[in-house]
């Protein structure tokens, strides 16, 4: 079940009315809380055993945490909890990449070794709340959370259905106290909930499915026939079309979540408008760099020490990061290019303090900030395309070589550009504010008018019912 589609809407108009009911609040949790198992039983409901399993294991580690103050005993139980946790994301993720490379690397060895048939179906959305379930036991072994007295509660942080597939990954200390108290979105914040939910829509169904996916795939699907325009016009539309579905989705959930009259936290500041890498991932998945830097760049030693160490940690993050996002060596590369992104600005910020850390001019930030966007695509040709051999294609033409056989034509060169144009001059007036503020800002025929169009768009795009690519990380 996915937001886009005729399903889920009616599905959230049945939970929403079942949250109006005049019943308490434990009861209105209880039906989140089914709702939530059947959103994500919709896809397969076997796996929902596995969230179940999840939930038990670290809501009785983080109990008995609770009752002990000993070391030794609480290093074992947080043990349970990584072993449980990752082994089950390890079996399912990356059971099949790791025999794979363990016979290859025994191939060169002159070992031969045939690994098993891994015929295991990945649980949607699993790297996302096993991050999601970590976070709290990891906290509260570190003493920076109590164990949570109700299990109810617990079971509905895990498996809350806006976000459980996609995110954001939500920490259990910003979803945890509001079940204390009946939830129920004012006027305003169902309005608000309404909108962001109808925009998300228009991202996803309209603009990366209807306008940015067909020109993608048609590019990175014959890699061999793109010169330089059009590997770049395929880069191009693949960097818009992965914001506008993963933002896309974000925005949704944050809506559907408000309706509920739950807050869940943003997971995208407008990151094309970033200068600079640090600053891209203050910006693109929050919530998920967040949680690598508290729970892996900072235990690894954060910046402290020497530069080595503090260039091991940045690279460390992020080969780990690209990983996450799939049992593949062009995440890796892809995550490793970011790493490598984040220690040569470092570098590059080290001497400018030395120089007296001059303010730069305006221009000169905008020239940073498309510097920066022009690696980040150059990042993304790994992250998109098939295999490292049409990777280094679309890269040699991207910078020159090759000959343009694919024919795109001039119209789709000038959605792309048009696209890209509007997508970096939106982040740009959007950068030091926020969605909610520059609507709030429009008057009300303006925003009526948005909303119209808005509508229009969902009801006449042809799509074709694409999940959202974050769903298969």
């Amino acid at each position: 079940m996915v937001f886009n589609s005729l399903t889920f809407l009616i599905f959230f108009l049945v939970v929403w009315l079942a949250h109006q009911l005049p019943v308490s609040w434990t009861t209105r949790k209880r039906h989140l809380l089914l709702a939530s198992y059947l959103f994500y039983a919709a896809w397969n409901p076997p796996f929902v055993l596995l969230i179940i399993l999840s939930t038990v294991i670290d809501w009785f580690v983080a109990q008995a945490m609770g009752r002990t103050h000993r070391l030794g005993r609480r290093r074992v139980l947080l043990l349970i909890s990584l072993t449980t946790n990752l082994g089950l994301l390890s079996l399912f993720k990356y059971g099949e990449f790791l025999a794979d490379n363990a016979a290859r690397f025994l191939q060169t060895i002159g070992v031969h070794y045939v690994p098993p048939e891994f015929d295991i179906i990945l649980p949607v959305g699993i790297s996302f709340y096993t991050f999601q379930t970590l976070s709290y036991t990891i906290d509260v072994y570190r003493g920076q959370l109590k164990p949570w007295p109700s299990f109810l509660d617990f079971a509905l942080y895990v498996t809350f259905f806006p976000q459980l597939v996609a995110g954001p990954i939500v920490r259990a200390v910003e979803f945890l106290p509001q079940c204390r108290e009946p939830r129920r979105p004012t006027s305003a914040q169902l309005s608000w909930g309404l909108t962001l939910l109808l925009i998300g829509l228009v991202e996803k169904t309209a603009l990366a499915d209807g306008l940015l996916a067909p020109i993608a795939d048609t590019v990175y699907g014959a890699p061999d026939r793109a010169g330089f325009i059009g590997a770049w016009t395929g880069t191009l539309a693949f960097s818009a079309q992965i914001f506008f579905d993963f933002a896309g989705y974000s925005t949704c959930a944050i809506g559907v979540g408000m309706c509920l009259g739950f807050a869940l936290p943003d997971n995208f500041r407008f990151p094309y408008a970033a200068v600079g890498f640090s600053d891209f991932w203050r910006r693109w998945h929050i919530s998920l760099s967040s949680w690598l830097r508290d729970y892996l760049y900072i235990p690894l030693g954060g910046g402290r020490g020497s530069s080595w160490h503090i260039h091991r940690n940045l690279l460390i993050t992020m080969l780990l990061g690209g990983l996450w996002h799939g049992a593949s060596w062009r995440f890796v590369v892809w995550g490793a290019l970011h790493g490598i992104y984040l220690v040569a600005e470092r570098a590059i910020r080290r001497r400018w303090i030395a120089m007296g850390n001059p303010p730069l001019p305006l221009a000169a930030k905008v020239l940073l900030g498309l510097f920066t966007y022009y690696l980040v695509c150059l990042a993304w040709v790994f992250f998109r395309a098939a295999d490292f051999g049409d990777a280094l294609e679309l890269i040699v033409s991207m910078f020159g070589g090759g000959v343009d056989q694919m024919g795109l034509g001039v119209t789709n060169v000038a959605i792309v550009l048009a696209v890209t144009l509007g997508l970096l001059s939106s982040h740009w007036w959007l950068r030091d504010s926020t969605l909610e503020d520059r609507w709030s800002q429009l008057r009300w025929p303006v925003r009526a008018v948005a909303i119209s169009t808005m509508l229009i768009l969902l009801m006449f795009t042809k799509g074709d019912d694409r999940a959202f690519i974050y769903f298969q990380f």
